[in-house]
């Protein structure tokens, strides 16, 4: 029997979403999202589940930040709403959304427990998307003035910030794929949204030093490994393509001031080009104090002819799969984390999002969620590994703290380390928060 030890100063906590847990949609002067749009209109969500209600934090913070303060994280990874702030993107700030926030981040300080803040974790003003979106460059400033009221508003309080949630999510998978809001299926539009959150990136970044915001500010891009199916090169570059479409094509631009050329020119023969205007890439390619990784799959991979969009082919080798069919895949974790280093220097990490989906319910009480704990000793010794391979690893947050609204999903699919009753809005400890707890409570466990 091995132990797996961390280092004392690791950082520890759980990770939510606004527009997952909140609930409250009408209330306190929140705006419309695209994710109400979106998960009212038929057939977008699973069962016709939406957020309205969710997991009904918005009054029931300070239950969560009990749970919270009882498992022992020091971290707790939280979104803003915009429409809460600015309830149509811009114009007269809403003091109502600024004062839940403060009492959310508050309690959560008189716990001991320091907020990392996400300003953008998917839920776009509807009345700006209306205006055209992500698409519209109007949007980047609207953004903008939304994270600098929300700098000074918090400066001291909150001192560490992310920009956005996945940015690959709200650009290919929204706008591309259609699967999340807004919905659309034009490549072209989900590569100017890629293009137009990277500028808003940047300008943010910039408006936090210029204010002389305290703390730090990074992003939190999710990323995927796909390991070549054999040596062959056509193998390789089949991968080299897909992993490049969540890690390149969303680091080079913030850390070289480029995007990949590669991927560049595969992107022209399928007449797609990137919007850059100049001084774009001047704006991108700015300083950041950290990255927040999100993963939780990969696949073995290889060539085949006109398969998706980078003829590449997912093969199935027989890795166990989570209850959303997620390939279980630790070493994909540890490989994507050396790779990133390798790629772009020792840049400190926070993991912002590592967890899996087993949907086991209460039972006398209890909910024995023996999978997810599996998947968290895996994926904690793959990220030790990456630690002791030289990998900048500051702290490491789960996803997620509670069962919540799993976007297109619905409430199907449960990644939380508490249960909730979706009825009562009952919290239920799973045995995965449990064992989260204890090995929290000591800095290591066994393998």
């Amino acid at each position: 029997m091995a132990f797996i030890q961390f280092p004392k100063e690791m950082k520890w906590g759980a990770a939510t979403a606004s527009y997952q847990i909140e609930g409250a949609v009408n209330e306190g002067g929140r705006g419309l999202s695209i994710w109400d749009t979106f998960s009212k209109t038929p057939g977008k969500v699973y069962n016709g589940d939406n957020g309205d209600v969710a997991c009904d934090s918005y009054h029931r913070y300070e239950e969560d930040v009990e749970i919270m303060q009882d498992l022992g994280i020091n971290m707790y990874r939280f979104s803003v709403a915009w429409p809460r702030i600015f309830p149509n993107g811009i114009g007269e700030v809403n003091q109502e959304g600024l004062d839940y926030y403060h009492r959310l981040v508050d309690r959560l300080l008189e716990a001991g427990i320091e907020p990392l803040c996400t300003l953008y974790h998917w839920d776009l003003p509807q009345v700006l998307q209306e205006q055209g979106g992500w698409d519209n460059r109007e949007t980047i400033e609207a953004f903008v003035h939304y994270a600098k009221t929300m700098f000074k508003e918090f400066d001291g309080k909150i001192t560490k910030w992310i920009t956005f949630n996945e940015p690959w999510c709200v650009s290919y998978l929204s706008n591309f794929l259609g699967a999340h809001a807004p919905g659309y299926t034009d490549l072209q539009l989900a590569t100017n949204v890629a293009h137009h959150l990277h500028v808003a990136h940047g300008k943010t970044v910039i408006a936090f030093r210029e204010l002389g915001t305290q703390g730090e500010i990074g992003y939190a891009p999710n990323v995927e490994w796909n390991e070549p199916y054999s040596d062959k090169q056509e193998d390789k570059d089949a991968c080299a393509r897909a992993n490049a479409f969540f890690i390149e094509w969303f680091f080079d631009p913030v850390f070289k001031g480029s995007y990949p050329t590669f991927l560049v020119d595969w992107f022209k023969e399928k007449g797609v080009t990137v919007p850059i205007q100049e001084g774009d890439m001047d704006i991108i390619h700015q300083p950041i104090d950290f990255v927040g990784i999100n993963y939780y799959t990969g696949s073995v991979g290889r060539y085949k002819k006109d398969e998706g969009l980078f003829d590449h082919e997912r093969v199935d080798t027989g890795y166990q799969k989570t209850d959303i069919g997620w390939n279980v895949y630790p070493e994909g974790f540890y490989n994507v984390l050396r790779y990133l280093t390798k790629r772009y220097g020792a840049f400190p990490i926070y993991i912002t999002e590592n967890g899996s989906c087993y949907n086991d319910d209460v039972e006398n009480g209890k909910v024995n969620d023996q999978g997810r704990i599996d998947y968290l000793k895996q994926h904690l010794t793959s990220l030790h590994r990456a630690m002791q391979s030289g990998v900048n690893i500051k702290g490491y947050l789960t996803w997620s703290l509670l069962d919540n609204f799993e976007w297109a999903e619905g409430y199907k699919m449960r990644f939380g380390i508490v249960h909730v009753n979706y009825r009562t809005l009952e919290r239920t400890k799973k045995e995965s928060y449990y064992w989260y707890q204890h090995m929290l409570e000591n800095n290591f466990f066994e393998v």
